[in-house]
């Protein structure tokens, strides 16, 4: 799987949180995903782009379009230095919350994409690796 041309998206405010939602919009159409997929994938940034804000404490995005050799997808990298997820198995509980945000959860986010990969260290911060494919 080859990356191309990765784009780097502070976020620190709640407009960063609404910048991030445009651009993964952009890619997935780049992508040529579907309209249900793209809304899928911006759905999922969104929910991790805010958990980055209010959980890591801000952090960043990097995104490029990947290629498999037979189809093309977006990959969305969402990476903060905040306190870290000390349950990262209760954290991917399915129906677990923390009582903010959209409610989707890193469950619903994961439920959302093809591929979801999270890293978290208590005092490290938390890495969380998506990417939605085209059909």
């Amino acid at each position: 799987m080859t990356g191309m041309d990765s784009q780097r998206h502070p976020i620190v405010t709640e407009s960063d949180v609404v910048r991030v939602r445009q651009v993964v919009r952009t890619l997935a159409v780049a992508a040529k995903l579907s309209l249900v997929d793209q809304t899928k994938m911006v759905t999922a940034a969104s929910e991790l782009a805010r958990n980055t804000l209010v959980y890591g404490g801000g952090g960043e995005m990097m995104i490029d379009l990947v290629d498999s050799g037979r189809r093309r997808g977006v990959r969305a990298v969402f990476i903060d230095t905040g306190p870290g997820i000390p349950d990262l198995d209760l954290a991917l509980t399915e129906g677990w919350t923390s009582g903010s945000g959209l409610g989707l959860g890193l469950t619903g986010s994961r439920r959302l994409v093809d591929e979801f990969a999270i890293d978290s260290s208590p005092g490290v911060g938390t890495t969380v690796r998506v990417v939605k494919w085209s059909r």
